[in-house]
């Protein structure tokens, strides 16, 4: 199965301790590129998170956020900074002895000195800590799948579809080539008959004459390799997995061949095949870059 490189997914776990929500959105890129913005406190278990996370996206921007709330509290301390304060009481305790008045510390004042408090959190037990967050994890990178391989479902078929069209003009193509050489050698005939005033036309001269342009008009390798290239692509969407960018060089492949067939043919009905082949050709590159 196909996916798109396009997707968003999301898993939550909670707990009567903790809650754990993890999103994760992916968008076309052409390598593979993680971006992961967490709380401080998880930094330690970036490393498993993209060992996870590389399992089942191999490419695109990927974005992922998350979300650890301590839903008990236990684990969040506040103190007095019982230096900060007591610097405070000393310079308010020499003002008021200078200005002759009475000083009387209570604690209201504490709330009122900057930095008087000081809050930590103890260190949270990692593995505990990740058997959530993995859990999150996991359901986020299941929902981000399922929605990856729907939008490579509908990709699949546009590009069948845009195959299809594909292969009409392709087959115009076919068709039509080995008529070029004929219609040479007839058109040919005509003019030396006009230059010689319809004398009698050297026979062997024209074969020769036609042979040599058929030799440089003829397509048929690159039919044949186009048609390859053709069978490659549709196996690949059939085989599924990150494809896109074998397909890419598919892709190119088949332009190339295209190409040297509107080249070689000299002939408008091949050149008109091949303009709108190529249009088609265009649009497969364009739906493939949201390939993984």
């Amino acid at each position: 199965m196909i996916r798109s490189m396009t997707g968003f997914g999301r898993g939550e776990v909670k707990t009567d301790s903790v809650q754990c929500i993890v999103e994760i959105k992916t968008v076309n890129h052409r390598y593979s590129d993680f971006t992961i913005k967490m709380p401080r406190d998880l930094l330690p278990l970036e490393d498993r998170i993209r060992t996870v996370l590389q399992k089942s996206i191999q490419r695109g921007k990927t974005d992922v956020f998350i979300t650890y709330i301590d839903l008990a509290k236990t684990s969040k301390k506040v103190s007095v900074d019982e230096g900060v304060v007591g610097a405070y009481f000393n310079a308010m305790r020499e003002s008021a002895d200078n200005l002759k008045y009475r000083f009387e510390p209570n604690v209201s004042m504490l709330f009122k000195i900057p930095d008087a408090f000081v809050q930590f959190k103890e260190e949270a037990d990692q593995e505990a800590v990740w058997d959530n967050l993995s859990k999150a994890l996991e359901l986020a990178s299941l929902n981000l799948s399922a929605m990856r391989e729907k939008e490579g479902d509908k990709l699949k078929e546009e590009l069948l579809a845009i195959l299809k069209v594909s292969e009409g003009y392709y087959n115009n193509i076919c068709e039509r080539s080995p008529f070029v050489p004929a219609e040479y050698k007839e058109k040919l005939n005509q003019r030396l008959a006009e230059l010689l005033e319809k004398g009698i036309v050297d026979e062997q001269r024209v074969a020769a004459e036609v042979a040599v342009f058929a030799d440089k008009c003829s397509i048929d390798e690159e039919i044949a390799r186009f048609s390859s290239h053709v069978k490659q692509f549709k196996d690949a969407l059939q085989c599924g997995g990150s494809v896109g960018r074998r397909l890419d060089f598919i892709v190119q492949e088949m332009n190339r061949e295209v190409n040297t067939m509107g080249s070689k043919a000299n002939d408008i009905v091949i050149t008109n095949n091949v303009i709108a082949l190529k249009s088609e050709i265009e649009k497969i590159r364009e739906q493939i870059q949201n390939l993984e």
